[in-house]
């Protein structure tokens, strides 16, 4: 039998060179298991980084990439602390025995705060290793300087390395908080677009993920699916897969699975197998979901801004006022991740490893051991890379699938989920219905401003997203929701005397829920941006001159002005006049959004053609304008705005969940279609570098903007006001013929 070091050094580690300039940059670690019993403490050095004795360097980091570029981000900051070249740097990510708790790579936080404590950590084991040296070479520490991780008097007349300092022995020092940063004059990597090390290997095909581990010993699965939400197991037949050599069925209640040596023979099976379910629960009618949510009962009431005299909204003062009112909606929409989840897990009696692409591997190890019986510490989750996902997928649901069947059976068990599984059945994006009401006086100014939101209320403290699996076996888990902060940004970012907005929290939600990129804000944004522009139109503004006059954020100032300056935009009144005989309309739009209030700036502007006869929206070209503080790598940061903005052209143009009163029936692409290349558009872009400033995140922010600088360059294109997503060819066909 393998010890349990030899089966993990077997199991996942590879090594991929990639060139960067002239020297290699290593994307994993070998022998990685070397590390195990170092620190893990979240206010050590060690816990995030070891020196060698030849001079290179191990980085140790809770955080994942999962596609924001991480992997050479953190390397650059390392380097930056320590003078070392981010070639000579190696990383391990999300492994929970070997990397620190830093929380979920969530939130656009990964930088932001994962590397802000990495930066830390690096800049005291700086301060220590100079310390040594200055002992060592009998020098004040103020005479000697660092290049290349070698440590040398001013005039060079002696020198000592890291390596020779501290080669692979512990710092054993606590994390200084006022340790000193390299200031940004003296940057040799931190601001450079330095290369991915993940990249080649993706685009040849050598990339390895989660779905190309192979254990010795390991079994495939299928999980087989109830017919209906809500339905449970009354009998499987096992005889009915009796000619599928070496294939088996595992039940647990109601959950159901088959597996095998083979996974095709897995796959057969899951086909073959008959099995009786009772009938299911029943969801909701999805056609009445919004008018549900206006009318249905509410769990409470949560005021997110009031200020100034709010009278107005329920008594306008006599005189010329005019009162807008306008309802936004936001659908149920899936991850769409291109490939499906898949988790990997080999359990026995005593212990667990769990190989999978979770954006919270610490969380998931102590969701792990409360469902196998194990004490915590008897879990390792490593993460690997899977199906691309910003937010929780199918990839928790499979490695609990495949952590199940491996304690059943005490073999490694590798659950892959089918296209039809991850559409159907992964946690979605909940709709989100927001009605927005201005009172505006005779000198177009806006009085008062009400935002008032319904959006499912999230559980508080809820450990984990329920899996399907735990529930379908009968394994406590505590119930609830997961939605993220999906409340925020639903009030304005401009300087108003009177708003008000309000969420009204909703008990509960037709389908299961999850954070989805950008949790919330593109919704709310989509509705506050929107709404803007109407006030603009009514008032008979520019759109950026409204903006302009009630900004006063500088940093938000500049975004919006070099955004609209890229774009080439020309003052004139909004709405413009639109020619009734012309076939193909086109417009331009803007939108704007501080992150949270408080985080990263970006504007979007946006060019569109709509065709008369069909409804079809064209994005021709999109600029986009972002403030994200300290840039570690901006060829990163431009490639996340990339990413960003296709991804939510997708949601606002095509994609919306659709279900029946059995389960959900979008299942496949034909039925959820996403933006394809030839859709996307000319992108152009307006970075702002503040190398002195915090990093403020980049993964979600520039999501926010893009559905409402769309609806707005739609309504400036047609004269139709857009306002529920998606921006279907029939739906814009539908509101032209009204209009």
């Amino acid at each position: 039998m393998l010890s349990r070091r030899a089966f993990l050094a077997t199991g996942g580690l590879l090594v991929v060179g990639f060139r960067l300039g002239r020297r290699a940059l290593a994307q994993s670690v070998p022998n990685a298991d070397r590390f195990l019993g170092k620190p893990l403490a979240p206010d050590v050095v060690d816990s995030y980084l070891a020196v060698h004795a030849d001079g290179s360097v191990t980085i140790f980091v809770g955080k994942v990439d999962i596609g924001t570029g991480g992997r050479i981000a953190m390397r650059q900051i390392v380097g930056e602390e320590l003078d070392v070249p981010p070639e000579r740097i190696a990383m391990i990510e999300g492994d929970t025995a070997l990397t620190p708790n830093q929380g979920a790579t969530a939130g656009s936080y990964g930088i932001a705060r994962g590397g802000a404590q990495i930066r830390q950590a690096a800049a005291t084991a700086r301060q220590v290793l100079v310390t040594q040296a200055a002992r060592r070479l009998g020098k004040p520490a103020g005479d000697l300087e660092v290049a290349d991780g070698v440590v040398r008097t001013k005039d060079a007349s002696a020198s000592v390395s890291y390596g020779d300092l501290v080669g692979d022995r512990a710092f054993g020092v606590k994390i200084d908080p006022k340790a000193p940063l390299k200031s940004p004059e003296h940057f040799r990597f931190i601001g450079k677009s330095l290369r991915r090390p993940d990249i080649p290997s993706k685009v040849t095909g050598l990339h390895r993920y989660v779905h190309d581990l192979v254990l010795p010993g390991m079994l495939h699965a299928r999980v087989i699916r109830p017919p209906a939400h809500g339905a449970t197991l009354v009998s499987v037949d096992e005889t009915s897969i009796g000619s599928i050599a070496g294939a088996r069925v595992v039940r647990m209640q109601s959950f159901l699975a088959v597996v095998a040596e083979r996974e095709w023979d897995a796959v057969r099976a899951a086909r073959t197998l008959q099995a009786t379910w009772s009938p299911g629960a029943g969801l909701p009618d999805a056609a009445t979901l919004f008018d549900s949510m206006r009318a249905g009962p509410v769990v409470r009431d949560q005021e997110i801004a009031r200020k100034g005299d709010l009278s107005a909204l329920s008594a306008p003062p006599p005189g010329v006022t005019r009162t807008l009112t306008a309802q936004y909606r936001w659908p149920i929409q899936t991850h769409g991740s291109i490939g499906p989840s898949c988790g990997v897990a080999h359990v026995r009696a005593d212990r667990a490893t769990i190989w999978s692409s979770s954006q919270n591997t610490h969380g998931f190890q102590a969701t792990a051991a409360r469902f196998l019986g194990l004490e915590k510490d008897r879990v390792r989750v490593v993460y690997m890379d899977g199906s691309g996902s910003y937010g929780p997928n199918g990839e928790d649901d499979a490695a609990a699938e495949a952590a199940l069947l491996s304690k059943a059976l005490g073999r490694p068990v590798r659950v892959q989920w089918s296209r039809q599984e991850e559409h159907g059945l992964d946690p979605k994006g909940p709709a989100q219905l927001l009605e927005l009401r201005a009172v505006v006086d005779a000198e177009n100014e806006v009085m008062v401003w009400e935002t008032q939101a319904w959006l499912p209320i999230a559980t508080a403290n809820l450990p984990n997203i329920p899996l399907l699996s735990l529930d379908a076996a009968g394994i406590p888990q505590t119930p609830g929701r997961s939605t993220g902060l999906i409340y925020q940004n639903i009030d304005p970012p401009y300087t108003l005397p009177n708003v008000n907005a309000v969420v009204h929290w909703l008990p509960d939600a037709p389908l299961r829920t999850s954070a989805i990129r950008a949790p919330g804000k593109i919704a709310n944004t989509f509705a506050v941006e929107s709404f803007v522009d109407e006030i603009a139109a009514l008032t008979r503004v520019d759109p950026v001159e409204f903006r302009l006059r009630r900004l006063t954020n500088p940093r938000g100032i500049e975004v919006l002005k070099r955004a609209v300056a890229r774009l080439g935009w020309q003052p004139r009144p909004s709405p413009r006049p639109v020619d009734p005989n012309a076939a193909v309309l086109t417009g331009r739009g803007i939108a704007y959004v501080h992150y949270k209030h408080d985080e990263t700036l970006v504007a979007m502007g946006m060019e569109v053609a709509v065709e008369r006869a069909t409804g079809g929206i064209r994005v021709t070209r999109v600029v986009c304008a972002q403030d994200c503080g300290l840039m570690i790598n901006p060829d990163n940061v431009q490639a996340q705005l990339e990413g960003n903005i296709i991804q939510t052209l997708s949601r606002a143009l095509h994609e919306e969940v659709v279900y029946d009163r059995d389960r959900v029936t979008t299942v496949d692409w034909a039925s959820y279609p996403i933006l394809k290349f030839p859709e996307v558009p000319a992108l152009e872009f307006e970075l702002i570098q503040r190398l002195d400033q915090p990093a403020l995140g980049v993964g979600e922010a520039a999501s926010s903007p893009v559905a409402a600088a769309l609806a707005n360059a739609v309504f400036d294109a047609t004269g139709v006001r857009l306002r529920t997503v998606p921006f279907r060819a029939d739906r814009v066909k539908a509101a032209l013929a009204g209009s």
